[in-house]
């Protein structure tokens, strides 16, 4: 049962994270999923650095902690992926 809750968390993790982002982002439901579970590692990340929690140990952030690793994954993915033409 956890792993069904995590995996649904990751969604609304994604979806909000995507809803918060201007622009158009082309993903699925499973993009969409996996955004949000690796928003949540990054924002667990991002809260070990200034906690006193070991940057080793594997924890989810919070919502907010989850949402704001999303969007940085987000902008980072369509930072590098998008193409420009060269003229």
């Amino acid at each position: 049962m956890g792993l069904i809750l995590f995996i649904v968390f990751g969604f609304v993790v994604g979806l909000l994270a995507r809803a918060l982002l201007p622009g158009r982002q082309k993903m699925g439901i499973v993009m969409t999923t996996g955004l949000g579970i690796a928003g949540s590692f990054i924002g667990g990340f991002f809260g070990s650095l200034i906690t006193e929690r070991r940057v080793t140990d594997l924890h989810t952030a919070g919502i907010i902690g989850s949402i704001v690793g999303a969007i940085v994954l987000l902008l980072l993915v369509g930072r590098f992926s998008r193409r420009t033409a060269v003229l």
